[in-house]
């Protein structure tokens, strides 16, 4: 059975797949969506970015703040 884009379980058939899109759409059937769990690097990451943040002063956050916004504008 081929998998979506986030690995869920769809029909193989065309035909099957546009009778699940129609039961989904008038709500027969829920769309199955299953969420990944984070990894342990993104888990450890955003801690020690949160820590970062709170060691930093206001001043300081705001310059990293505003270098960020002018490289994402500079695009």
């Amino acid at each position: 059975m081929p998998k979506g884009p986030k690995g869920q379980k769809r029909p193989a058939d065309v035909i099957g797949a546009a009778v699940m899109v129609a039961k989904i759409a008038t709500g027969e059937e829920e769309e199955k969506t299953e969420t990944l769990p984070k990894s342990a690097a993104a888990t450890l990451g955003s801690l020690g970015g949160k820590a970062r943040a709170k060691n930093m002063s206001a001043e300081r956050r705001s310059e990293i703040a505003k270098k960020a916004a002018e490289k994402r504008w500079k695009k």
